[in-house]
This record gives structure tokens, C-alpha cells and sequence, in this order.
């Protein structure tokens, strides 16, 4: 008899060199550059508002995992807490108080992952979840936008504030953002502009996607239509009345489009799986974005429609599958 073994074991078969470490650190590098980005912009106020958020990840996900009697071990060094820390850091303004920063990764961490059984169980994207806590729960202090270059290694509390460009637009219409900037668009590329971390540089964002995409940790689906349907639907807007509404190069660089449709609606746990789930994902996400910027009253949404989106990933999932396999001539082929 041979002493060969038939093991036995449930799918998934396929097996990958990726780990979610390997992942995680892919993900951290390709943020590395809006993170620089942040902090020449906006100085000590945000690398105080990166290492808290990081920290506190890390603290409330050990804390968690000890309540839940799981090992701290791989869990917390995977990486995953550090890319929400990041995240989260990415969705405040440099001025929020440590201790908002600190409620921040708590709901990131408890209830926007752990609550659903961890890592890869989360329905929602946790930074964004933390994001909306805090922009509900504290307005003013989520919406206090620190002068890019003011205050850049002191923690004042006369640092100078101002509107960002999509509050502008919202509360003073678009002749006053037109004469607020003579290099808007220069301003939007670089990052000096005010807004959260992750919100100012569209090139040090736009450079951290394509290393996502070079490293196929993400695809270009949902990116490609998230920004996409922003800039075909309030193009559609501009074009009806140019007085009123802004062009769509300037929606699709102003805000968090960029970070959002790049680094929070491409988590591959809360978004679909097949390549037609991605689009419609994507597309859904653009539409809410454009509905909210120009017909609600907050002049951002992009938060608000990738949750909304993530709460119809499991829909989307359900109802568009991928063409079954069939044996045809001995190799498997699409039907």
C-alpha cells in the first residue's frame, strides 16, 4: 500500500505569493507620497495627526483582539491597522484635536472592523466609517480647514484657516472660487490647498495609483469609473449653465475624488468581485458623488457614496456572477 495521503480541504485551491502583509505594505508605499505630500503642506500639525491615528489603530486593535480572546499575533502586524491608521489620517483636517483623532481610530478599529469579526468581515470601509462618525458628531472641528503653509512647526491655535475650494463653490458660488485663486488648478495638482491630508495633492495621489495599478493590488475599473461618471455628470452641468457650475476637471481634482476612488473604494473587502460588480460599483459611487456635490446641501460626498456603494457590495455580488467554466475539448473555457 502506498503511504500517499489525499488531503481534503475547502476551496479556495487556487493559491497566490501575495500575503495581506505584502499587501498592506504595498498599500502603505503607494500612500507614501500624498503622505509627504501632507506634511510638507501642513507641518507638524499633521504628522501629530498621522501618529496619533496610527498609534491609536494599533492600541484599539491589540485591545480588541484581547477582549475577543483572538492572538495579537498575526493580526497586528499585518499591516492592516497602520493602512486604516493612514486612511484615517488621510480623511481629518491637520488641526482636529488628538483626542477626535483618537475617537476617530476607535470607531475605525471597534466598530467599522472588529464588531463584524476583523479583518476581511467589515462590510463598510473602517476609515470612512470613522469619517462620517466625526464629521456627525463634531462639524466644526471636521470642517476647520488650517492654511496649507501656516503654522508649519508650531502647534498655535491662531493658525490661520480657510474655506476649501468645494466650500467656496458651495457657499459663494463660482465667481467668487474663480477670483479666490489665480492658480487654482496649479494649487489642486500640488496640494496647496485646503482640506484634509488626503485631499490636497492630486499628483502625489494620482502617483500612488498607478503603483497600485503597476503592482495589481487594485484594477482600474472602479478608479476609471469612479472619476469618470464625476466628470461626464457634472460636465453635463457645466455644459447647461457654465455660470453656476463648475468645469468637471475641477470636480474631479478638488476634494477627496482622487483619494476616495483610488485608496478607499478600491478595499477589496467591501467592494464586488467581478469585473461588471467593479464598474457598476464604481459608476454608482460617481453618480452619488456628483448628486450630493451639486444638488445636496454639503459640498462633498465621496465619503458618503462609497459607504452607500459598500452596503450594495453584497447585492452586486449576489445578482452579477461570472460565466460558469465548461469542459470543452478538454480545456475549460467561458460559455
Amino acid at each position: 500500500m502506498s503511504s500517499t495521503k489525499l488531503i481534503l480541504q475547502s476551496s479556495p485551491h487556487l493559491r497566490d505569493d501575495d500575503s495581506v502583509r505584502r499587501i498592506m505594505l504595498t498599500v502603505l508605499i503607494a500612500l507614501a507620497p500624498a503622505t509627504v505630500a501632507s506634511v510638507l503642506m501642513f507641518g507638524t500639525r499633521a504628522v501629530v495627526v498621522l501618529v496619533l491615528a496610527v498609534l491609536g489603530c494599533l492600541a484599539f486593535e491589540a485591545i480588541a483582539l484581547k477582549i475577543m480572546k483572538k492572538p495579537l499575533m498575526p493580526y497586528l502586524t499585518d499591516g492592516s491597522a497602520v493602512v486604516t491608521g493612514i486612511l484615517l489620517a488621510m480623511n481629518l483636517p491637520s488641526g482636529l484635536p488628538w483626542w477626535m483623532v483618537l475617537v476617530g481610530a476607535l470607531v475605525a478599529v471597534v466598530l467599522g472592523k472588529q464588531v463584524y469579526g476583523g479583518i476581511g468581515s467589515n462590510p463598510f470601509n473602517p476609515a470612512l466609517v470613522a469619517r462620517v462618525f466625526l464629521f456627525i458628531s463634531f462639524p466644526t472641528a471636521m470642517t476647520t480647514w488650517p492654511v496649507p503653509g501656516s503654522d508649519l512647526f508650531g502647534m498655535g491655535a491662531d493658525v490661520a484657516t480657510a474655506a476649501t475650494p468645494l466650500g467656496v463653490l458651495k457657499t459663494d458660488g463660482l465667481a467668487a472660487l474663480m477670483s479666490s485663486d489665480s492658480n487654482l488648478y496649479m494649487n489642486l495638482l500640488t496640494g496647496h490647498v485646503g482640506g484634509c491630508l488626503g485631499e490636497t495633492s492630486a499628483i502625489a495621489l494620482i502617483l500612488g495609483g498607478l503603483f497600485l495599478l503597476l503592482r495589481k493590488v487594485i484594477s482600474w475599473e472602479i478608479p476609471v469609473t469612479f472619476i469618470g461618471t464625476v466628470f461626464a455628470f457634472t460636465g453635463v452641468f457645466y455644459l447647461v449653465d457654465s455660470s453656476t457650475y463648475a468645469d468637471p476637471l475641477f470636480q474631479i481634482l478638488s476634494g477627496g475624488v482622487m483619494l476616495g476612488a483610488i485608496f478607499m473604494a478600491t478595499d477589496m473587502v467591501t467592494t464586488p468581485v467581478t469585473r461588471k460588480g467593479m464598474l457598476l460599483f464604481g459608476f454608482g459611487c460617481g453618480l452619488i458623488t456628483g448628486v450630493i456635490r451639486l444638488l445636496g446641501s454639503y459640498p462633498e460626498g465621496v465619503s458618503f457614496s462609497i459607504l452607500i456603494m459598500n452596503g450594495f457590495t453584497p447585492l452586486i455580488d449576489r445578482y452579477i456572477t461570472p460565466a460558469p467554466f465548461e469542459d470543452k475539448g478538454g480545456e475549460l473555457q467561458a460559455p
